[in-house]
Protein backbone atom coordinates (compact mmCIF):
# COMPACT_ATOMS: atom_id res chain seq x y z
CA UNK A 1 0.00 0.00 0.00
CA UNK A 2 0.97 3.28 -0.73
CA UNK A 3 2.48 5.95 2.08
CA UNK A 4 3.42 9.04 2.53
CA UNK A 5 5.06 11.16 5.53
CA UNK A 6 2.42 13.32 5.52
CA UNK A 7 -1.00 14.16 4.41
CA UNK A 8 -1.02 16.24 1.24
CA UNK A 9 -3.16 20.03 1.76
CA UNK A 10 -5.96 20.63 -0.41
CA UNK A 11 -4.74 22.36 -3.69
CA UNK A 12 -6.69 25.61 -2.58
CA UNK A 13 -4.12 26.48 0.06
CA UNK A 14 -0.30 26.30 0.69
CA UNK A 15 0.40 24.25 3.67
CA UNK A 16 0.18 26.41 6.89
CA UNK A 17 -2.88 28.72 5.66
CA UNK A 18 -5.13 26.05 6.26
CA UNK A 19 -4.59 25.84 9.66
CA UNK A 20 -4.03 30.15 10.05
CA UNK A 21 -7.62 30.22 8.45
CA UNK A 22 -8.87 27.23 10.56
CA UNK A 23 -7.33 28.88 13.83
CA UNK A 24 -8.87 32.05 12.80
CA UNK A 25 -12.28 31.37 12.41
CA UNK A 26 -12.70 29.69 15.81
CA UNK A 27 -11.31 33.08 17.20
CA UNK A 28 -13.41 35.06 14.97
CA UNK A 29 -16.68 32.72 16.22
CA UNK A 30 -16.36 29.87 15.39
CA UNK A 31 -17.57 28.84 11.60
CA UNK A 32 -17.20 30.82 8.49
CA UNK A 33 -19.95 32.12 6.29
CA UNK A 34 -20.02 30.94 3.36
CA UNK A 35 -21.61 33.08 0.33
CA UNK A 36 -22.84 29.06 -0.85
CA UNK A 37 -24.80 26.66 0.65
CA UNK A 38 -23.14 23.34 1.90
CA UNK A 39 -24.08 20.77 -0.46
CA UNK A 40 -23.78 18.19 2.66
CA UNK A 41 -26.76 20.54 4.44
CA UNK A 42 -30.03 19.93 3.29
CA UNK A 43 -29.78 16.13 3.08
CA UNK A 44 -28.57 15.94 6.58
CA UNK A 45 -31.15 18.21 7.80
CA UNK A 46 -33.88 15.88 6.28
CA UNK A 47 -32.95 13.14 8.10
CA UNK A 48 -33.44 14.65 11.29
CA UNK A 49 -31.22 12.30 12.98
CA UNK A 50 -31.06 11.53 16.60
CA UNK A 51 -28.65 13.87 18.78
CA UNK A 52 -26.07 14.08 19.39
CA UNK A 53 -24.60 12.80 16.74
CA UNK A 54 -21.72 11.46 15.14
CA UNK A 55 -19.99 12.00 12.57
CA UNK A 56 -17.46 9.90 10.97
CA UNK A 57 -14.03 12.13 10.36
CA UNK A 58 -10.99 10.87 8.43
CA UNK A 59 -9.91 14.23 7.61
CA UNK A 60 -10.97 13.85 3.80
CA UNK A 61 -12.91 16.41 1.78
CA UNK A 62 -16.29 14.30 1.75
CA UNK A 63 -16.34 13.88 5.65
CA UNK A 64 -15.11 17.12 6.27
CA UNK A 65 -17.80 18.56 4.11
CA UNK A 66 -20.05 16.56 6.53
CA UNK A 67 -18.45 17.66 9.69
CA UNK A 68 -19.18 21.25 8.75
CA UNK A 69 -22.84 20.98 7.52
CA UNK A 70 -23.30 18.66 11.19
CA UNK A 71 -21.75 21.70 13.38
CA UNK A 72 -23.59 24.82 11.77
CA UNK A 73 -27.00 22.71 11.93
CA UNK A 74 -26.42 21.57 15.50
CA UNK A 75 -23.97 23.51 17.72
CA UNK A 76 -22.61 21.53 20.80
CA UNK A 77 -24.61 18.40 19.55
CA UNK A 78 -22.18 16.83 17.20
CA UNK A 79 -19.24 14.65 17.86
CA UNK A 80 -16.82 13.46 15.52
CA UNK A 81 -15.04 10.36 14.96
CA UNK A 82 -11.84 9.48 13.57
CA UNK A 83 -10.06 6.19 13.28
CA UNK A 84 -7.08 5.36 12.73
CA UNK A 85 -6.18 2.69 10.98
CA UNK A 86 -2.37 2.46 11.44
CA UNK A 87 -1.69 1.34 7.65
CA UNK A 88 0.27 4.06 6.49
CA UNK A 89 2.77 6.47 7.58
CA UNK A 90 0.61 9.19 7.18
CA UNK A 91 -1.98 7.99 9.43
CA UNK A 92 -0.74 10.44 12.20
CA UNK A 93 -0.62 13.21 10.61
CA UNK A 94 -3.98 12.77 9.18
CA UNK A 95 -4.90 12.78 13.31
CA UNK A 96 -3.30 15.67 13.65
CA UNK A 97 -5.17 17.75 10.83
CA UNK A 98 -8.77 16.32 12.29
CA UNK A 99 -7.50 17.45 15.96
CA UNK A 100 -6.96 21.08 14.41
CA UNK A 101 -10.14 21.20 12.70
CA UNK A 102 -12.27 20.10 15.36
CA UNK A 103 -10.40 22.49 17.73
CA UNK A 104 -11.63 25.20 15.15
CA UNK A 105 -15.46 24.05 14.76
CA UNK A 106 -15.29 23.00 18.81
CA UNK A 107 -16.60 19.81 18.03
CA UNK A 108 -15.29 17.15 20.50
CA UNK A 109 -13.28 14.13 18.60
CA UNK A 110 -12.86 10.62 19.92
CA UNK A 111 -9.63 9.40 17.95
CA UNK A 112 -9.90 4.85 17.82
CA UNK A 113 -6.58 2.99 17.36
CA UNK A 114 -7.24 0.01 15.39
CA UNK A 115 -5.78 -3.02 14.09
CA UNK A 116 -6.53 -3.46 10.50
CA UNK A 117 -4.44 -6.20 9.66
CA UNK A 118 -6.10 -8.89 7.33
CA UNK A 119 -6.78 -12.13 8.53
CA UNK A 120 -6.23 -15.25 6.32
CA UNK A 121 -8.23 -15.50 3.61
CA UNK A 122 -9.45 -11.95 4.32
CA UNK A 123 -8.73 -8.45 1.49
CA UNK A 124 -7.27 -5.83 2.72
CA UNK A 125 -10.39 -3.60 2.23
CA UNK A 126 -12.85 -6.10 3.74
CA UNK A 127 -10.67 -6.27 6.76
CA UNK A 128 -10.01 -2.10 7.50
CA UNK A 129 -13.89 -1.83 6.55
CA UNK A 130 -14.94 -4.39 9.70
CA UNK A 131 -12.09 -2.80 12.00
CA UNK A 132 -13.55 0.36 11.45
CA UNK A 133 -16.99 -0.11 11.72
CA UNK A 134 -16.39 -1.81 14.98
CA UNK A 135 -14.45 1.25 16.00
CA UNK A 136 -16.95 3.47 15.17
CA UNK A 137 -19.59 1.84 17.19
CA UNK A 138 -17.95 1.50 19.97
CA UNK A 139 -17.14 5.12 20.19
CA UNK A 140 -20.03 6.17 19.49
CA UNK A 141 -21.52 3.75 22.47
CA UNK A 142 -18.97 5.09 24.57
CA UNK A 143 -19.61 8.74 23.82
CA UNK A 144 -23.46 8.34 24.46
CA UNK A 145 -24.45 8.26 20.65
CA UNK A 146 -26.84 6.15 18.77
CA UNK A 147 -26.16 7.22 15.68
CA UNK A 148 -23.19 8.23 13.21
CA UNK A 149 -23.03 9.90 10.06
CA UNK A 150 -21.21 8.65 7.31
CA UNK A 151 -19.80 10.61 4.22
CA UNK A 152 -20.47 8.04 1.46
CA UNK A 153 -21.97 10.23 -1.69
CA UNK A 154 -23.20 9.59 -5.21
CA UNK A 155 -19.95 8.74 -6.81
CA UNK A 156 -19.18 5.98 -4.10
CA UNK A 157 -22.33 4.38 -4.66
CA UNK A 158 -21.86 3.99 -8.01
CA UNK A 159 -18.69 2.65 -7.72
CA UNK A 160 -20.18 0.20 -5.35
CA UNK A 161 -22.67 -0.78 -7.84
CA UNK A 162 -20.18 -1.35 -10.71
CA UNK A 163 -18.01 -3.37 -8.15
CA UNK A 164 -21.13 -5.82 -7.40
CA UNK A 165 -22.06 -5.91 -11.21
CA UNK A 166 -18.28 -7.07 -12.08
CA UNK A 167 -18.60 -9.84 -9.38
CA UNK A 168 -21.81 -10.92 -10.57
CA UNK A 169 -23.76 -9.65 -7.62
CA UNK A 170 -27.79 -10.34 -7.11
CA UNK A 171 -30.22 -7.96 -5.70
CA UNK A 172 -28.09 -7.45 -2.41
CA UNK A 173 -24.71 -6.20 -4.29
CA UNK A 174 -26.71 -4.26 -6.83
CA UNK A 175 -28.68 -2.49 -4.00
CA UNK A 176 -25.06 -1.59 -3.09
CA UNK A 177 -25.18 0.96 0.24
CA UNK A 178 -28.35 1.57 2.31
CA UNK A 179 -29.05 4.95 3.28
CA UNK A 180 -29.79 3.96 6.78
CA UNK A 181 -28.60 0.63 8.56
CA UNK A 182 -27.63 -1.03 12.05
CA UNK A 183 -24.40 -2.45 12.75
CA UNK A 184 -22.56 -3.45 16.29
CA UNK A 185 -26.23 -1.97 17.85
CA UNK A 186 -25.56 1.66 16.48
CA UNK A 187 -27.21 3.22 13.73
CA UNK A 188 -25.77 4.31 10.92
CA UNK A 189 -26.47 6.44 8.26
CA UNK A 190 -25.61 8.10 4.66
CA UNK A 191 -26.89 11.29 3.87
CA UNK A 192 -25.08 12.03 1.04
CA UNK A 193 -26.00 9.20 -1.49
CA UNK A 194 -27.83 11.88 -3.61
CA UNK A 195 -24.57 14.30 -3.83
CA UNK A 196 -21.80 13.59 -6.55
CA UNK A 197 -18.31 14.07 -4.84
CA UNK A 198 -17.04 16.82 -6.80
CA UNK A 199 -20.06 18.97 -5.79
CA UNK A 200 -18.26 18.24 -2.16
CA UNK A 201 -15.00 18.96 -2.97
CA UNK A 202 -15.69 21.96 -4.84
CA UNK A 203 -16.97 23.43 -1.86
CA UNK A 204 -14.50 22.71 -0.16
CA UNK A 205 -12.05 24.49 -2.19
CA UNK A 206 -14.15 27.44 -2.73
CA UNK A 207 -14.52 27.82 0.92
CA UNK A 208 -10.99 27.31 1.09
CA UNK A 209 -11.84 24.40 3.94
CA UNK A 210 -8.91 22.25 4.59
CA UNK A 211 -8.89 18.32 3.99
CA UNK A 212 -6.00 15.69 3.33
CA UNK A 213 -5.71 13.63 0.47
CA UNK A 214 -5.08 10.26 1.22
CA UNK A 215 -2.15 9.07 -0.95
CA UNK A 216 -3.61 4.96 -1.15
CA UNK A 217 -6.93 6.72 -3.46
CA UNK A 218 -4.78 7.15 -6.35
CA UNK A 219 -3.30 3.35 -6.12
CA UNK A 220 -5.00 2.30 -8.98
CA UNK A 221 -4.02 -1.32 -8.09
CA UNK A 222 -7.03 -1.39 -5.93
CA UNK A 223 -10.15 -2.23 -7.91
CA UNK A 224 -12.15 0.41 -6.55
CA UNK A 225 -9.61 2.62 -7.27
CA UNK A 226 -9.55 2.19 -11.14
CA UNK A 227 -13.22 2.30 -11.43
CA UNK A 228 -12.89 5.85 -9.80
CA UNK A 229 -10.07 7.12 -11.70
CA UNK A 230 -10.80 5.30 -15.56
CA UNK A 231 -14.19 4.14 -15.24
CA UNK A 232 -16.51 7.28 -14.13
CA UNK A 233 -14.39 9.55 -16.10
CA UNK A 234 -16.00 7.92 -18.93
CA UNK A 235 -19.17 7.39 -17.21
CA UNK A 236 -20.10 10.57 -16.71
CA UNK A 237 -19.05 11.82 -20.94
CA UNK A 238 -21.21 8.79 -22.17
CA UNK A 239 -24.11 8.81 -19.48
CA UNK A 240 -24.02 12.65 -17.45
CA UNK A 241 -27.39 11.55 -15.38
CA UNK A 242 -25.17 8.58 -14.13
CA UNK A 243 -25.35 10.04 -10.75
CA UNK A 244 -28.97 9.99 -10.35
CA UNK A 245 -30.05 6.82 -12.57
CA UNK A 246 -27.63 4.24 -11.13
CA UNK A 247 -28.60 5.71 -7.01
CA UNK A 248 -32.53 5.25 -8.60
CA UNK A 249 -31.19 1.56 -9.74
CA UNK A 250 -30.39 0.84 -6.28
CA UNK A 251 -33.30 1.68 -4.81
CA UNK A 252 -35.25 -0.58 -7.20
CA UNK A 253 -32.87 -3.77 -6.26
CA UNK A 254 -32.90 -2.67 -2.47
CA UNK A 255 -36.76 -2.61 -3.10
CA UNK A 256 -37.20 -5.81 -4.70
CA UNK A 257 -34.80 -7.48 -2.29
CA UNK A 258 -37.13 -6.57 0.84
CA UNK A 259 -40.00 -8.04 -1.36
CA UNK A 260 -38.16 -11.32 -1.39
CA UNK A 261 -36.79 -11.15 2.30
CA UNK A 262 -40.65 -11.14 2.94
CA UNK A 263 -41.41 -14.44 0.97
CA UNK A 264 -38.55 -15.86 2.71
CA UNK A 265 -39.55 -14.83 6.25
CA UNK A 266 -42.77 -16.07 5.70
CA UNK A 267 -41.83 -19.67 3.71
CA UNK A 268 -39.50 -20.30 6.90
CA UNK A 269 -41.77 -19.71 9.36
CA UNK A 270 -44.61 -22.30 7.98
CA UNK A 271 -41.82 -24.23 8.00
CA UNK A 272 -41.38 -24.07 12.02
CA UNK A 273 -37.92 -21.07 11.61
CA UNK A 274 -35.56 -23.92 9.98
CA UNK A 275 -35.80 -25.25 6.62
CA UNK A 276 -37.78 -28.38 5.93
CA UNK A 277 -36.47 -30.78 3.46
CA UNK A 278 -39.76 -32.18 2.29
CA UNK A 279 -41.53 -28.43 2.33
CA UNK A 280 -38.25 -27.48 0.28
CA UNK A 281 -38.61 -30.09 -2.43
CA UNK A 282 -42.13 -28.77 -2.88
CA UNK A 283 -40.83 -25.37 -4.16
CA UNK A 284 -39.04 -23.76 -7.43
CA UNK A 285 -35.67 -23.96 -7.37
CA UNK A 286 -35.99 -20.11 -7.59
CA UNK A 287 -37.91 -19.86 -4.28
CA UNK A 288 -35.61 -22.58 -2.25
CA UNK A 289 -32.56 -20.76 -2.76
CA UNK A 290 -34.34 -17.48 -1.62
CA UNK A 291 -35.66 -18.99 1.60
CA UNK A 292 -31.84 -20.99 2.13
CA UNK A 293 -30.03 -17.72 1.21
CA UNK A 294 -32.15 -15.72 3.68
CA UNK A 295 -32.11 -18.40 6.48
CA UNK A 296 -28.70 -18.63 6.09
CA UNK A 297 -27.99 -14.79 6.30
CA UNK A 298 -30.43 -13.88 8.85
CA UNK A 299 -29.75 -16.60 11.15
CA UNK A 300 -25.93 -17.60 10.68
CA UNK A 301 -24.40 -14.72 9.39
CA UNK A 302 -23.44 -16.36 6.36
CA UNK A 303 -23.19 -15.53 2.74
CA UNK A 304 -23.26 -18.77 0.37
CA UNK A 305 -21.38 -18.54 -2.72
CA UNK A 306 -23.17 -19.28 -6.04
CA UNK A 307 -21.01 -22.45 -6.45
CA UNK A 308 -22.25 -23.47 -3.32
CA UNK A 309 -26.01 -22.23 -3.56
CA UNK A 310 -26.65 -24.42 -6.27
CA UNK A 311 -24.88 -27.21 -4.61
CA UNK A 312 -26.75 -27.40 -1.51
CA UNK A 313 -30.20 -27.28 -4.00
CA UNK A 314 -28.90 -30.74 -5.59
CA UNK A 315 -28.06 -31.85 -2.42
CA UNK A 316 -32.11 -30.78 -1.16
CA UNK A 317 -33.20 -32.55 -4.52
CA UNK A 318 -31.47 -35.76 -3.64
CA UNK A 319 -32.65 -36.08 0.16
CA UNK A 320 -35.56 -38.83 -1.72
CA UNK A 321 -34.24 -41.13 1.55
CA UNK A 322 -34.12 -41.09 4.80
CA UNK A 323 -30.69 -42.73 4.87
CA UNK A 324 -29.52 -39.56 2.59
CA UNK A 325 -26.87 -37.32 4.60
CA UNK A 326 -26.07 -33.97 3.75
CA UNK A 327 -23.47 -32.04 4.95
CA UNK A 328 -22.11 -29.41 3.11
CA UNK A 329 -19.15 -26.52 3.89
CA UNK A 330 -20.80 -22.67 3.49
CA UNK A 331 -19.29 -19.71 4.68
CA UNK A 332 -17.20 -20.54 8.43
CA UNK A 333 -19.79 -23.80 8.82
CA UNK A 334 -21.69 -26.48 7.42
CA UNK A 335 -25.06 -27.03 6.48
CA UNK A 336 -26.47 -30.30 7.42
CA UNK A 337 -29.34 -32.72 7.67
CA UNK A 338 -31.10 -33.49 11.01
CA UNK A 339 -33.49 -35.98 10.19
CA UNK A 340 -36.46 -33.84 8.51
CA UNK A 341 -34.84 -30.85 8.83
CA UNK A 342 -31.78 -28.67 7.62
CA UNK A 343 -29.26 -27.04 10.29
CA UNK A 344 -26.42 -25.29 10.28
CA UNK A 345 -23.06 -25.73 12.40
CA UNK A 346 -19.56 -24.89 12.90
CA UNK A 347 -18.37 -28.50 13.64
Amino acid sequence: MAASTTPRPNPAEPPGRSQGSEHRRAQGGGLPDTPGPNPALAPLQALNPPLPLGVAFSGGADSTVLLHAAARLWPGAVHAIHVHHGLQAAADAFTHHCEQTCQSLRVPLHVRRVDARAASGESPEEAARRARYQALADAAREAGLTCVALAQHADDQAETMLLALSRGAGLPGLAAMPPKFERHDTVFLRPLLSVPGPELRRFAREQSIAFVEDPTNADTRYTRNRIRHELLPALERAFPAFRETFPRSARHAAQAQRLLDEVAAGDLAAMGGEPDIASLQGFSPARQGNLLRYWLRTAHSQQPSAAQLDELLAQVADCTTRGHRLRLKVGTGYVLRDGPRLRFGTG
